[in-house]
C-alpha cells in the first residue's frame, strides 16, 4: 500500500482505531480529535521503541504511565490498549514505513522488519520489556520486541494506576483531616457561641440567670470558713407602664442604658452584673465582711439612678426597688439565696418603690406560713373547719342583749384555733372568702332562727362581709336565698362593711347595698372613724347603724391609756351618728367605768369583753334565756 492510502492504514489510522477503543472507558477532559492527536504521539513513541537499536521497552513503560496520566486510568481502558496494539501495530507500522519512510528516524530498520515472531534478527537490550544473555545481545523478531513492549506499557499503565490511587487516597485522607479539622473548629465555635447563647442575655449582652446562679453556687463553695457574700435583686419600678404607653422598642432602649449605668457600677467594684429577666437585674458582692457593703451596693445603684435617661426625644425617670441579702456561705445555698432576694425585692416594692430592703429572716417565716394558710385554705372549706364563735351587743340602757357579732373562726387540725386576722385576707387573696362567707352567712341566719324560737327577746346577728363580697354580683341573691332557706326575718340581719369598703365604691356597690336594703337587712358601718370618714358621702347611702372603733373607747375611764380628746371625739361621733339617724355602737368596751361612760354620752350599743368574749352558740342561748 502506497501514498495516501497507506497513510491513512498507518500510524494515523493505528491512532484512530487505538481513541475509538478507549474513549468512553475514562472520563478525560478532551474532545475524540485531542484524543486523537495525543494518541498519534503516543504510537510514534512505540513505533520508535520497535525499531530501536538496542530494544528497550522503556518508551512502552513511560507510555502506558503517560496514558493513565491522560485519564485512561481504567482497567477496560488498559486491556483495549493492549487488545489494539497487538492487534494493529506491526501492521500500521510497516504500512506508514511503506507509505512515508522519512517519518521514522534515520537508520531505523522497521520497514525490514518481518512479521511473524522469528523474523528479522534485532539486538536487544536489558531495559524494561527485553531481557540480556549472559555476556551477548540477545537477537529478538519484531514478535517478541511487540511482546515486550506491551508487558513494559501494562508495567507502566499498573504502576501510574497505583501510584494514582495512592495519590487519591492520599487526597481523600488528607482532605477527610482538613474537613474533620474544619468541622471541628466549626464545631468549637458552635459550641461556643451556643455556650454564650445560653449563659448571656440577649438583649444586653450581660450574664443571664443561668451564669448569675452558677457563678453564685461557686462562690459558696468555693467561701473560706467564715465567708460572707451578698446579692442585690434590682426591679425597676413602673417599667410597665413605659412598655405600655411608649411601646417595648423604648423599653428595650431604657433597659440598655440602665444595664449600661449598674454595669459600669458593678465593674468599678470588681462585682458580678447580670440580667436575670424583664426589669430584673443582680448584684453579686462576694467576700463581704458585714451587711454594708451590700447595703452600699445598693446604694450606689439607686444613685447611678436618680437621673432621667434619655431615649429619643423622651427623657425617662427610672426608680427602682433591691433586695438585698448579706450572709454566711457556711450552710447556704444559691437556690435560697435567691428566693430570699426575690421576696426582698417584694418587700421594697411593697413599701413604696425607690428604696432598698434588707431580708428579714422573721419577716420571710411568717410570709411563708401565710402561704402555707393559703394553700390550705381551700381543703380546709371541703372539711367544714370553719365555725362561728358569737360575741353580744348589749343596748346600754337596761343591759341585755339586743344583738350578736358572728366571728369566723378556723380549727385549724395542727395550729389550734385562728382568729380572722389570720385568714380572712388570704381567703379574699384567693377569691375563697366568696363561697366560704357565704357558709358563715347561712350559719349565722340558721343559729338566729334558733334563738329567735328559744329567747322573748331574740336578737339579731351580725354579719360582717368582706370587701371581694361586697363586690361579687350575686351578693343580694345569695343574701335572699340565705334568708329564704333559713327562714330568717331580714330585719334580724345585720351586714358589716368596713368603712373603706364603704366609702368610694363604685356604682356596682352602691347598688348592691341599697339593694340588700330594699331586701329589709341592716347595714352597719364597721371600724367608724379610722378610715376615710366621707360624710357628704355616707348619708347618701342605706346604712343603719354605725361601729364606733376600740381606739376611741381605749382612753375613756381612767387608767393610763386615759385621754381627754377619745372622749371628746367619741362624743362628737355619738352626735353624728344619732343626727345621721343611725344606730351607734361602741366596740372594745372592757371595763365597767367605760361602759358607764359611754352611756353617759348616749351611745345606743355597746360590745366587748366586759359584757362578754366570743363564745359558742351555746352559752348566748342561756344567757338570752335566763
Amino acid at each position: 500500500m502506497t501514498g495516501a492510502g497507506g497513510a491513512a492504514a498507518g500510524l494515523d489510522g493505528f491512532a484512530r482505531a487505538w481513541a475509538a477503543a478507549v474513549v468512553g472507558t475514562s472520563y478525560v477532559s478532551m474532545s475524540r480529535a485531542e484524543v486523537e492527536a495525543r494518541l498519534r504521539g503516543f504510537a510514534d513513541r512505540l513505533a520508535g521503541a520497535l525499531a530501536a537499536e538496542p530494544f528497550t521497552g522503556t518508551p512502552g513503560y513511560r507510555v502506558g504511565a503517560d496514558l493513565v496520566t491522560l485519564g485512561f486510568a481504567a482497567p477496560e481502558s488498559l486491556a483495549r490498549t493492549v487488545t489494539v496494539v497487538n492487534a494493529r501495530l506491526l501492521g500500521d507500522l510497516a504500512a506508514e514505513a511503506t507509505a512515508a519512510p522519512d517519518r521514522l528516524r534515520p537508520g531505523a530498520a522497521a520497514a525490514q522488519i518481518p512479521a511473524g515472531k522469528n523474523g528479522g534478527k534485532i539486538p536487544g537490550s536489558g531495559a524494561p520489556g527485553g531481557r540480556a544473555s549472559s555476556g551477548k545481545a540477545e537477537v529478538l523478531g519484531a514478535g517478541q520486541r511487540l511482546e515486550r513492549l506491551l508487558q513494559a506499557l501494562v508495567t507502566g499503565a499498573a504502576r501510574a494506576m497505583r501510584d494514582r490511587t495512592l495519590t487519591e487516597q492520599e487526597a481523600i485522607r488528607r482532605a477527610a483531616f482538613a474537613a474533620r479539622r474544619d468541622a471541628e473548629r466549626r464545631l468549637r465555635e458552635s459550641e461556643a457561641r451556643l455556650r454564650h447563647a445560653a449563659l448571656h442575655d440577649r438583649l444586653t449582652g450581660l450574664p443571664n440567670r443561668a451564669m448569675f446562679t452558677h457563678r453564685l453556687e461557686r462562690a459558696i463553695a468555693a467561701a473560706r470558713p467564715g465567708g460572707r457574700l451578698g446579692v442585690c435583686l434590682i426591679g425597676l419600678d413602673g417599667f410597665t407602664a413605659v412598655n405600655d404607653s411608649l411601646g417595648y422598642r423604648v423599653g428595650d432602649r431604657l433597659l440598655l442604658a440602665v444595664a449600661h449605668r449598674l454595669a459600669a457600677v458593678a465593674a468599678d467594684a470588681g462585682h458580678l452584673f447580670a440580667r436575670l429577666h424583664g426589669d430584673e437585674f443582680a448584684v453579686l458582692v462576694q467576700r463581704t465582711a458585714c451587711t454594708d457593703d451590700a447595703v452600699k451596693v445598693a446604694d450606689a445603684v439607686l444613685s447611678a439612678l436618680a437621673a432621667p435617661v434619655a431615649v429619643g426625644d423622651h427623657r425617662l425617670p427610672v426608680a427602682a426597688s433591691i433586695g438585698v441579702v448579706e450572709r454566711p456561705t457556711a450552710g447556704a445555698d444559691a437556690t435560697d439565696t435567691m428566693r430570699a432576694a426575690d421576696i426582698t425585692l417584694r418587700w421594697a416594692k411593697a413599701d413604696g418603690g425607690g428604696r432598698w430592703t434588707l431580708f428579714d429572716p422573721e419577716r420571710s417565716a411568717r410570709d411563708v406560713a401565710r402561704y402555707q394558710l393559703s394553700a390550705e385554705l381551700p381543703g380546709a372549706l371541703d372539711r367544714d373547719e370553719f365555725v362561728l364563735d358569737y360575741q353580744p351587743l348589749v343596748d346600754l340602757g337596761d343591759g341585755a342583749p339586743r344583738g350578736v357579732e358572728a366571728l369566723a373562726r378556723w380549727r385549724h387540725p395542727r395550729l389550734g384555733t385562728l382568729s380572722p386576722a389570720s385568714f380572712i385576707e388570704l381567703a379574699e387573696d384567693t377569691g375563697l372568702i366568696v363561697p366560704l362567707g357565704l357558709r358563715l352567712l347561712h350559719r349565722a341566719c340558721r343559729q338566729a332562727v334558733r334563738w329567735h324560737r328559744a329567747a322573748a327577746r331574740p336578737p339579731f346577728v351580725s354579719v360582717n362581709l368582706a370587701v371581694r363580697q361586697l363586690r361579687h354580683p350575686g351578693l343580694v341573691a345569695d343574701v335572699a336565698e340565705v334568708l329564704d332557706r333559713t327562714g330568717l326575718a331580714p330585719h334580724r340581719l345585720q351586714l358589716e362593711l368596713t368603712e373603706s369598703a364603704v366609702v368610694g365604691t363604685a356604682d356596682g356597690a352602691v347598688a348592691t347595698l341599697h339593694g340588700l336594703a330594699d331586701l329589709g337587712v341592716r347595714l352597719a358601718i364597721d371600724d367608724f372613724g379610722t378610715g376615710y370618714a366621707n360624710l357628704a358621702y355616707l348619708r347618701h347611702l342605706p346604712v343603719h347603724a354605725l361601729k364606733l372603733d376600740r381606739a376611741f373607747t381605749a382612753g375613756l375611764g381612767g387608767g393610763p391609756a386615759a385621754d381627754p380628746a377619745d372622749e371628746t371625739l367619741l362624743e362628737i361621733l355619738v352626735k353624728l351618728g344619732h343626727a345621721l339617724h343611725l344606730e351607734v355602737t361602741a366596740e372594745g368596751i372592757e371595763t365597767s367605768a367605760q361602759a358607764s361612760r359611754i352611756a353617759a354620752l348616749g351611745c345606743d350599743l355597746g360590745q366587748g369583753w366586759h359584757f362578754g368574749r366570743p363564745t359558742r352558740p351555746g352559752t348566748i342561748t342561756r344567757r338570752l334565756t335566763a
